[in-house]
């Protein structure tokens, strides 16, 4: 059986190949080409596309693509579940659902970085799938080091608690990393608190726990989901893209969610927006 989507995968373009091949048909095709080929192709080369908008195999509403395919071909393994719960959180940006899901994105960044043939790229994301799968199915309570959070604890402070009590100065690392999210928001629509806490020398966990403090009592993720609105706001009202497309340009995961996080932030549907702009 012949599956498509779109070129460049990061998450969910690799972990439901994986599955595919894995649980489902193990000689599957899987195919990448552009954006806007993915549907005619599917036609041309009787193939089923998966993780774009409009399709059966997509994303419905906070569930991926991974979680769909799970659904439907009823796999009911409980390390599947785990690798689920994972493979959603890294590709929705919601790294709060599963501890490990932080880490799949970093990897996952990485191979995209440094394989620009997909099916290269594909080969090696099997691997790390397989080895997630492993992971959660025979070495879910094994522990690398004894007390791992002694070295957190020594890590935060040694770069922060010996700056002095009582100071309200606004630390340096929130002026750097407000500068870092304005230089990188339209260009990397995946960064990740993670990425950024390498670029300060500050600890992720410090990041997360700070970050409201100097960003308008948001978290991480609302603040780069209200950017992520900010720009929509700004396509809708210079361009003609479609709501697929923006939600794309926009780094949602599909047109629902971008609806749905829109309708959250502005009180409106963007196609209400849209419509609105065009009374004025």
């Amino acid at each position: 059986m012949k599956w498509i989507t779109r070129e460049r995968p990061k998450i969910d373009r690799i972990a439901c190949p994986w599955l595919i091949r894995r649980f489902i048909d193990k000689d599957a095709e899987i195919i990448y080409v552009p954006f806007d080929q993915v549907k005619s192709g599917a036609v041309e080369l009787n193939a089923t596309p998966f993780d774009i908008p409009d399709v059966e195999f997509t994303h419905y509403g906070d569930e991926c693509t991974f979680d769909y395919f799970i659904r439907k071909y009823e796999l009911k393994d409980p390390a599947l579940k785990t690798v689920s719960a994972i493979v959603r959180g890294a590709d929705t940006d919601r790294h709060d659902i599963a501890n490990q899901a932080s880490g799949l994105w970093a990897i996952s960044a990485g191979l995209s970085h440094n394989y620009q043939n997909d099916q290269e790229l594909l080969e090696k994301g099997m691997m790390i799938y397989d080895a997630l799968y492993s992971w959660a199915k025979h070495l879910q309570h094994e522990k690398h080091t004894e007390n791992p959070i002694d070295h957190l604890l020594l890590d935060i402070y040694k770069k922060f608690l010996k700056q002095k009590s009582g100071s309200k100065k606004i630390p340096q690392w929130a002026q750097e990393l407000k500068d870092i999210i304005q230089d990188q928001i339209d260009t990397n629509l995946s960064l990740s608190l993670k990425e950024i806490s390498q670029n300060l020398d500050v600890h992720p966990t410090y990041l997360s726990r700070e970050f409201s403090k100097y960003f308008n009592d948001l978290s991480f993720g609302d603040y780069i989901r209200k950017l992520r609105i900010e720009k929509a706001i700004a396509l809708l009202k210079e361009s003609n893209h479609s709501l697929s497309e923006i939600a794309y340009l926009t780094g949602f995961s599909d047109q629902s969610h971008f609806t749905r996080i829109f309708k959250k932030t502005t009180g409106k549907s963007p196609l209400s927006y849209k419509k609105s702009i065009g009374k004025k």
